[in-house]
């Protein structure tokens, strides 16, 4: 089923989420990967064991054939901890194997899922986003939670347990000193708390504001052509500047605010150790301690240092991490309004219904019920293999209503049927396969001109490419220096908007519709290629039922019927001579075509006949006020 065919293994939002919720929500798509991460952290667990090990071989060493000039007792010791040593070395370097295979891999998942709810999301909900906070989500938030899963994570969890173990030794080896160290973590403590909410704050305006930065440069460089065409590369360089100086001062805020939280974190566990050299010394001194004890302590005091000195690093790495998946989540948490119907079958028959059609844009609680209505109360049948051209003024809906045909949008009232299925009733895999479009503005893909011609129907033979490239009147790309195999640039810029728009127009006919609509997609085209792709498209609709979008007579000759949309709202259908000959608004908005334009100033006679019909009705209502003022009053008693 269209969209649906991967789903996203991220959790459900809780009831009652917190500021780790999202982050946590991403959790399930470790299970693939468990067995790695059940070993990478077991190696991990036992390297921090080796680690604490050391010292304490150490203070067996000191006390033991140090003390007592144990020579066979030396090596022995001494070789253990040299295998300890390179068990742990040995240990660090499983982990990191480990560790980067699998987070690699739920970036990877992470990423795949992300980019195919966004192909499922709405228009709506496309609409509102920037492009670059999307690519900022997919590529930069994305890369921060690896950098979490990868090192950050597994740091926090094996440094807390590493200071919670060594503390724990340290009060058993020799209490007074384990309070002082015990004591220490209560600074700790409050200084990430104090810190933590600010941090978060700036990390989240860093990431949204590198989404900005993101959409301008995207933006540049799609219109790099306006741009130089109106000399205004300065303007949009400014424009740059200032948002790359506003991401530079959330940073430099960001930095401050780190920077004062990790001096912190390294000032305190060191002026723990300078007390616990002090009373280690005096202890060892008067007898309360061996010097092995002394030893053993200090070393493990400074194998301290480092994972209270990097919980500062730590905890600013899990907190942009946190806000990452925030980012994240709101994409997999956006609601999904097109959804498929239970019907698989694609339609083939064409008949084409619109019955009350009405579309609103925003929200249909806003409490007017007449805002923003974009169509309404339309109603047209089309038969199959009839071609009907709507024409309206800018404006009207056209583009719109060819927009609900394929469930680009969903209409608002009313139901639109195919061969008298309603069309929320199909997945959209059937009824995008039944129905396409030949948009205005065509958008072209970053591929060869074949694989941009088949996107609509990748098993279309070579022979169904080339009939589509003659109705299109798109030879042209035979000439290019590849063929059908040249790689088009970025949105076809390579290209003219008028073969951009044969190409679209190709690519429709490749996917062999039901029903193809054609957006005005002929306007780019002059005269004589125009003619050329009307002869041509004349003979390929009469297969299929045909929507067309027109502002030319010459457009309109293609349908059978002409529907005329006002206000939204079709208020005539009948053949181009029916409507020409009965509508004089009709016959207004076909006098606008260059085709027909004799090069006089316009008059229209429509505005003429509706002005003297207006004046006819004030002059009706003055007769009858007349009258009824002259007419003998009766006394109601």
């Amino acid at each position: 089923m269209h969209g649906e065919s991967r789903r996203s293994a991220i959790a459900a939002p809780p009831p009652h989420p917190r500021g780790w919720s999202d982050l946590a929500r991403l959790l399930p798509y470790l299970l693939p990967y468990r067995t790695r991460w059940i070993a990478m952290i077991v190696a991990a667990i036992l390297s921090v064991l080796a680690t604490i090990g050391i010292p304490l071989m150490t203070k067996a060493v000191i006390d033991g054939p140090v003390r007592h000039q144990d020579q066979r007792g030396l090596w022995v010791l001494g070789t253990a901890a040299l295998a300890i040593g390179v068990a742990e070395a040995v240990l660090w370097f499983i982990r990191r194997w480990l560790v980067a295979r699998s987070t690699m891999g739920v970036e990877a998942d992470i990423r795949k899922d992300l980019y195919a709810r966004l192909q499922i999301l709405p228009m709506s909900f496309h609409g509102r986003w920037q492009s670059g906070q999307l690519l900022s989500r997919v590529m930069n938030d994305l890369a921060t939670i690896r950098r979490l899963l990868s090192f950050g994570l597994i740091f926090l969890v094996l440094n807390g347990i590493q200071i919670t173990v060594v503390t724990a030794i340290l009060l058993v080896m020799y209490w007074p000193l384990g309070v002082v160290v015990l004591i220490s973590i209560l600074p700790i403590t409050v200084t990430v708390l104090h810190f933590e909410r600010e941090f978060t704050r700036l990390s989240r305006q860093a990431q949204d504001q590198s989404g900005v930065v993101a959409t301008h440069v995207e933006e540049a460089a799609l219109g790099v052509r306006v741009v130089k065409s109106f000399g205004r590369e300065d303007y949009v360089f400014d424009r740059f500047d200032q948002q790359v100086t506003d991401l530079y001062d959330i940073q430099v805020r960001k930095v401050a605010v780190s920077a004062r939280f990790w001096t912190l974190l390294e000032v305190i566990p060191n002026l723990t150790l300078i007390v616990v050299l002090g009373f280690g010394a005096y202890a060892a001194g008067h007898g309360l301690v061996t010097m092995g004890t002394l030893v053993a302590f200090i070393t493990m005091m400074l194998s301290l240092v480092w994972p209270i000195a990097s919980l500062g690093f730590l905890l600013s790495m899990t907190q942009e991490s946190m806000t990452a998946a925030n980012r994240v989540a709101e994409i997999f948490d956006a609601p999904v309004e097109i959804t498929d119907g239970p019907r698989t079958e694609t339609p083939r028959g064409g008949r084409l219904e619109l019955v009350d059609v009405g579309f609103r844009f925003g929200s249909q609680d806003d409490g007017n019920d007449d805002a923003n209505w974009a169509l309404r109360q339309v109603n047209l049948t089309i038969e199959p293999g009839e071609t009907v051209a709507l024409v309206g003024a800018t404006g009207s809906g056209k583009s719109v209503l060819t927009a609900l045909l394929s469930r680009l949008y969903d209409v608002t009232e009313g139901a639109i049927r195919i061969d008298g299925t309603d069309i929320r009733d199909l997945t959209l895999s059937a009824l995008r396969a039944a129905v396409a479009t030949a948009f205005e503005d065509p958008a072209l893909f970053s591929m060869s001109v074949a694989e941009n011609l088949r996107l609509g129907r990748s098993d279309a033979s070579d022979d169904d490419v080339a009939a589509a490239i003659d109705i299109a009147a798109a030879g042209f790309v035979y000439d290019l220096p590849f063929g059908l195999d040249t790689r088009i640039g970025e949105q076809g810029m390579s290209l003219s908007g008028g073969q951009r728009q044969r190409l679209s127009l190709a690519r429709a006919i490749v996917a062999d519709p039901a029903i193809l609509v054609l957006d005005d997609t002929l306007s780019a085209l002059d005269v004589h290629t125009e003619a050329a792709v009307t002869d041509a498209l004349r003979a390929a609709l009469h297969g299929v039922t045909g929507v067309v979008v027109a502002h030319r007579a010459s457009t309109v000759l293609l349908a059978d019927r002409v529907a005329l949309l006002e206000h939204g709202t079709i208020t005539h259908v009948g053949t181009h001579a029916e409507l020409l000959a009965t509508v004089p608004r009709y016959r207004y908005l076909l006098s606008a075509d260059d085709e027909l334009d004799d090069g006089c100033e316009r008059n229209e006679p429509w505005q003429a006949d509706e002005a003297w019909q207006r004046a006819r009705r004030e002059e009706v209502m003055e007769d009858d006020e007349y009258r009824l003022a002259r007419a003998p009053r009766r006394d109601s008693r």
